[in-house]
């Protein structure tokens, strides 16, 4: 009766786009204020968000967790951040980079874009540029901002000012079309984050998400947490048979047999839908989520 068996894992994995959809209008539920180019400044704008979602994008239901930390730690009044980073700890504990897979609009963007047909390339071969995200981490998320401040020792969000692609095309591209004082004021540090933009749509197209793998700081901070979190990636020792396949659907050039719960997982799933064998399912708390056919029982 195994064949009659419904994965939970299979089904969840197989409706990721919608999820990802939704969990970008849930993120972004404001349209209306696309149109009026201006922002929501609402109570719901003291919560962050788990996903990479600038503030400053005017349909934007919450704030950016990136973007809040460096307030904080930026601060002439406060240098650390204690709800951000509880924040971090609790989302990373329970759900590791399933966030990035999932839930975060820039990575649902990225998906699209590489939807786009045409010669795609492997990133197998550039895996030490992972390591470049967690130095923006350490040195433009936190350092900078602690370090670099102006005469009232406040400290410039580094990150989201000289590097976010995120803050242009939610933010900066949607604010200047509907106002014109914002567009009259668009200068050269907008047209050269419009060229880091332009450069991850046309490298997103390419390559499979490049920046979760280079750049992302949110991406490396759940990714520190992706081996210990509650919900991972199992594999049945028993059920598998070292065809493979599951490493080869992966596109975030992961070895699936030996590190199913690497860094770089996003909890995607490609690698559950590829197993012939339906020995890779997600687990939460220990407790596989695999739907049973119970008339086996009776």
């Amino acid at each position: 009766m195994d064949k009659k068996k419904k994965l939970l894992s299979k089904k969840t994995a197989g409706i990721r786009g919608w999820v990802q959809a939704v969990a970008t209008l849930l993120t972004n539920i404001h349209i209306p204020n696309l149109f009026k180019g201006k922002i929501y400044q609402g109570n719901a704008k003291t919560v962050c968000v788990p996903g990479l979602n600038c503030y400053s994008c005017p349909a934007a239901t919450g704030a950016c967790p990136i973007g809040a930390f460096q307030a904080v730690v930026g601060s002439s009044k406060f240098k650390f951040s204690y709800y951000i980073t509880g924040f971090f700890i609790l989302l990373g504990v329970t759900l590791g980079r399933f966030i990035c897979g999932f839930l975060c609009p820039f990575g649902w963007f990225q998906d699209l874009l590489h939807k786009i047909p045409g010669k795609k390339f492997s990133t197998a071969r550039l895996k030490p540029l992972r390591y470049l995200k967690y130095i923006i981490l350490i040195v433009f998320v936190i350092l900078l901002p602690m370090l670099v401040t102006n005469s009232i020792g406040m400290g410039d969000p580094f990150f989201c000012k000289y590097i976010c692609p995120q803050g242009v095309l939610e933010g900066a591209i949607p604010l200047s079309l509907g106002n014109a004082a914002i567009r009259s004021a668009l200068g050269k540090l907008f047209s050269f984050k419009l060229l880091i933009l332009i450069t991850v749509v046309v490298l997103s197209i390419l390559f499979y998400r490049p920046f979760c793998k280079w750049i992302c700081p949110l991406g490396a901070i759940y990714s520190l947490f992706n081996k210990v979190s509650f919900l991972n990636i199992k594999i049945e020792n028993s059920k598998c048979v070292g065809c493979n396949q599951c490493s080869k659907a992966c596109k975030m050039d992961i070895d699936v047999c030996k590190t199913p719960n690497h860094p770089e997982c996003i909890r995607c799933g490609a690698c559950i839908k590829a197993c012939p064998k339906d020995a890779i399912h997600y687990q939460f708390l220990g407790k596989s989520c695999e739907k049973k056919d119970i008339s086996n029982r009776q």
